[in-house]
């Protein structure tokens, strides 16, 4: 398939942006920045990403997020081409936009290992998919 000329920016989308978000723009830019760029942002920011999300990263993909990677505003980033929601328990942040997907993804914090993983799991499948999805639209 064709990849685009110019890739896509997009954004993933959570409240805190210190665990899933921050696994999906990992994610992103390990299995898919031949396609687009990824970012991550909330609407608050935590001081450092979650520590769970950083080790198991480490164990399964030999990724440290943290040496690249911190808790980011909306502001913060590029304005995306495609916004993601995370999945947001009560309500969604309002970025200024619809959001494009939501992942529908629960909040692993606080969970076991293989919670995380099967969380981490789904974010890859996702992003595989995401990821075919932008290259069909280049291809058509």
């Amino acid at each position: 398939m064709e990849k685009p000329a110019v890739k896509k920016k997009v954004a993933f989308i959570c409240v805190h942006n210190s665990c899933r978000s921050q696994i999906a723009e990992t994610l992103g830019k390990h299995l898919a920045s031949d396609v687009f760029e990824s970012y991550s942002a909330g609407t608050e920011t935590k001081p450092q990403i979650n520590q769970d999300a950083v080790r198991i990263m480490k164990e399964m993909y030999g990724i440290d997020m943290e040496k690249t990677q911190y808790s980011k505003l909306i502001e913060d980033i590029p304005e995306p081409d495609m916004a993601v929601s995370m999945g947001c328990n009560v309500s969604c942040p309002f970025i200024g936009r619809p959001f494009d997907d939501n992942w529908g993804l629960e909040d692993p914090t606080g969970k076991s290992d293989e919670e995380f993983k099967v969380l981490i799991a789904q974010i890859e499948k996702n992003i595989l998919l995401l990821k075919q999805k932008i290259l069909q639209e280049f291809s058509v």
